[in-house]
């Protein structure tokens, strides 16, 4: 499953583009993550680079007890500087094609390099959308990782069990663009307004 390799790199900057045009007066703003406002989106994104950069090298976090989304993410107060530098790590990291191969460990859970890869495309396409969303901005993301969201979640919509990977797939139509189709695949509404 290696060949699904994927270049982070102009996902991760659409991301850091969309922070940097985050208003002060913004970062109290409801999003599409319940219980997020804008200020916990950006401290989750910060957050999520560096859980997922030691994914990528196979790394185990030393305190790896609490669950993913326990607590609200802080925003540190240097969080415009903080947060490009940990994406560009993300994406030097996820460059190595060692990241992509054997198996890894995130959010508690074991799986393979190449699974590991497709979530972090998937968390850079759909927060990006969260953040544009909830700021009011602009937002197509990489067709690169876009379409590796897509691969990781439309599977899992269609085990009737689960119902999705990440929550309760949003039904769109089926000719809708596939930014909103992978937005609904996640578990959020692609017309979800502030």
């Amino acid at each position: 499953m290696s060949d699904t390799t994927v270049d982070l790199g102009p996902q991760a900057r659409i991301v850091a583009r969309l922070a940097q045009g985050v208003r002060e007066d913004q970062l109290d703003l409801p999003t599409p993550c319940p219980d997020y406002a804008v200020r916990h989106l950006i401290g989750h994104i910060v957050g999520l680079a560096g859980g997922l950069r030691a994914t990528a090298r196979k790394e185990r976090p030393d305190d790896d007890t609490a669950p993913p989304g326990s607590t609200l993410p802080e925003l540190s107060p240097d969080w415009r500087a903080a947060l490009p530098k940990a994406l560009d790590e993300l994406v030097e990291a996820w460059r190595d094609p060692a990241a992509w191969d054997g198996t890894t460990h995130a959010g508690g859970l074991d799986l393979p390099g190449a699974v590991a890869g497709l979530v972090t495309a998937d968390e850079l396409v759909v927060h990006g959308w969260d953040l544009a969303r909830a700021t009011g901005q602009e937002y197509t993301p990489d067709e690169a990782a876009l379409g590796a969201a897509h691969a990781l979640l439309a599977p899992a919509a269609d085990d009737s069990g689960r119902g999705g990977l990440f929550g309760p797939v949003v039904r769109v139509a089926a000719g809708a663009p596939l930014t909103d189709r992978v937005i609904g695949l996640s578990g959020r509404d692609p017309g979800w307004r502030p």
